[in-house]
């Protein structure tokens, strides 16, 4: 049976700037364990701290300018492009242009506190 999200839960985001997760399907809004899709709207100059988490992570950038920092390599992910991060890597997210950034997040399996395994600050 089709199931209709009527609204996102907005969630409390990492990072040293308040950042808006809308998170759409997902252990809190869904009650879905398998995937998790946000809707992700981070400031100029937001930073979390790196993680490894144990799931992918899908993001297509809508707006604005993404950055991912892996143990290699620093990406920018321009509107219209996306990424994708296999579970088990490092990887830090940041936004640093003046438009920050509003992207879409999909984690398989859906994201948990207690999965995404973040830096010790």
């Amino acid at each position: 049976m089709p199931i209709k999200i009527l609204s996102p839960t907005v969630i409390e985001a990492a990072g040293n700037k308040i950042k808006i997760i809308e998170e759409f399907f997902g252990r809190v809004n869904s009650g879905t364990d398998g995937v998790s899709i946000a809707r992700m709207k981070s400031p100029q100059g937001w930073v979390e701290p790196g993680q490894r988490p144990e799931f992918s992570e899908y993001t297509v950038v809508l707006n604005g300018c993404l950055n991912v920092k892996t143990e290699t390599e620093e990406i920018v992910i321009q509107a219209g492009e996306a990424i994708l991060v296999e579970a088990g890597e490092w990887v830090q997210y940041s936004s640093m242009k003046k438009e920050g950034a509003e992207y879409i997040a999909v984690c398989l399996p859906a994201f948990s506190p207690a999965t995404v395994h973040r830096d010790q600050e």
